[in-house]
């Protein structure tokens, strides 16, 4: 057993321009947590697997291909793969997400 804590993870910068920590990677999965401030954006881009976002702390705006919605902590929201992905801290506060590709890229 492996236990992680967020709080314990170094944060960076990612190609995207948010903080991201990475919690794990292997061949079946690879989970990142995004901590997006106000303001804070991740452009629209896709990825060739399945994309989960569990969101862990405020709300924020996420779009899946042609849907929008704001989003609030304790929501999973799922992602198709080859399926463009944006979000957006655009409420006002911190948007905290779990970020889970399976498998791993």
């Amino acid at each position: 057993m492996e236990i992680i804590k967020l709080s314990e993870l170094e944060a960076k910068k990612n190609k995207r321009g948010v903080i991201a920590k990475a919690v794990l990677k292997h061949d079946n999965a690879q989970v990142m947590n995004l901590v997006l401030n106000p303001g804070d954006r991740v452009p629209g881009h896709q990825v060739p697997v399945d994309v989960f976002f569990y969101v862990i702390e405020g709300k924020g705006s996420l779009r899946i291909g042609d849907q929008a919605n704001v989003v609030e902590a304790g929501t999973v929201i799922t992602c198709p793969p080859n399926t463009e992905m944006e979000l957006k801290a655009d409420q006002g506060t911190k948007f905290e997400v779990l970020n889970v590709k399976t498998p791993s890229l």
